[in-house]
């Protein structure tokens, strides 16, 4: 069968490379146009039609200013879907632009595929009518996911976490060795993942690097996010706070506890056994806007959503402050708050399903 893939980011590159694996194992003549990067280019042997660093427009300012080069996208996309006239449209997350692309492929009688729910549970629910008319089959990895579509009619199929999939294919590592490789010294680490936005990042490593008098027997080792050059990380790094680039995982398996910007991090961080403090601070205006957006959601971390209580502590805006910060680390780096956590990161895999979420994706897709 010829499948056509649209990922536009860099966790659904991740995600869309493994489900490319899985249905090569499970139809040999597969035949693969697509969106995305390099861990799919990887897979194809052949670089995709648009990278995703090409179409990741972040806040309504980015987009509105490239509007122009989203729509000419758009139009792009649809013109080339309909000349390599594919037998199925895969879809992952990236809703702007994939609801646009699954109306028209529907009215070309292509069979739409949507892998990774958008998270309208969060916002803009009313896009749930557009997957019912345009969407033949859902695929959710989230549990709670599967009932939110329910309740609109929508007969989602849970497939499990894909991130299972991608931490169960880890090679064991040694510690000692990815020191003495990123040139870290003997401490124990505590990891810092402040995002991948230069704004962002710069205002969280302010405030996660404001606890170190306290942690003087810990060294800081930053995720530096592929997206910001290696220089602008130099003005943070000293004799005792280092960073390494798109490492993350294995910088998190080497860590005795992580401080974590809100985002998919959180759940990576809790799924690989690192006890976390999330972290979220945006300006005034942009918190009270998302406060009236995003509607009916108790918590801003992934792990606490999938476990439906807050197992890792959240501290937003004016909590997100020093004092508060050195109390959650130091709770979670011994002690029984540390057991804990990572007593409840047990079930939290449980609750997603165990590995196999690329396989069972794959065999919905070919087999319906």
């Amino acid at each position: 069968m010829k499948y056509y893939i649209i990922a536009g980011e860099a966790s659904g590159d991740l995600h869309a490379s493994n489900l490319m694996k899985s249905i090569l194992k499970k139809d040999s003549t597969a035949e693969f146009r697509f969106w995305g990067g390099d861990l799919m280019t990887e897979v194809a042997g052949f670089p995709p039609v648009k990278h995703y660093r090409d179409l990741a427009f972040m806040g309504f300012l980015e987009v509105a200013k490239n509007l122009t080069t989203i729509l000419k996208n758009i139009k792009f996309c649809k013109e080339d879907i309909r000349k390599n006239k594919p037998d199925v449209l895969i879809l992952v997350d990236y809703p702007g632009f994939n609801l646009r692309i699954a109306e028209f492929a529907k009215s070309l009688g292509i069979k739409v595929i949507y892998y990774i729910s958008p998270q309208l549970w969060a916002w803009k629910e009313g896009r749930v009518e557009k997957i019912r008319k345009f969407v033949d089959e859902m695929l959710v990895i989230l549990p709670f996911e599967k009932d939110f579509y329910k309740k609109h009619e929508v007969d989602a199929h849970f497939v499990g976490h894909p991130l299972l999939d991608a931490i169960s294919d880890l090679k064991e590592i040694d510690i000692d060795q990815f020191k003495a490789e990123n040139n870290l010294n003997q401490k124990e680490i505590i990891a810092l993942l402040p995002g991948s936005r230069e704004q962002e990042v710069t205002k969280m490593l302010e405030l996660m690097l404001s606890v170190r008098p306290n942690f003087q027997e810990y060294q800081f080792v930053i995720a530096g996010a592929p997206s910001l050059p290696k220089e602008f990380y130099q003005k943070f790094v000293d004799e005792n706070v280092h960073f390494v680039s798109n490492k993350t995982y294995d910088l998190l398996r080497c860590s005795k506890a992580a401080l974590v910007t809100s985002g998919t991090a959180t759940l990576e961080t809790a799924l690989l056994n690192i006890p976390e403090v999330v972290c979220y601070r945006s300006s005034r205006i942009s918190y009270e806007i998302g406060k009236r957006v995003v509607k009916n959601i108790k918590y801003i971390s992934l792990v606490n959503l999938i476990m439906d209580q807050e197992i890792v502590t959240e501290l937003i805006q004016s909590d997100l402050n020093t004092k508060n910060l050195v109390k959650e680390l130091e709770l979670i780096l011994k002690g029984n708050s540390r057991e804990k956590m990572l007593h409840n990161f047990e079930l939290l895999r449980e609750k997603l399903g165990g590995k196999g979420a690329s396989d069972l994706a794959a065999e919905i897709i070919i087999n319906g």
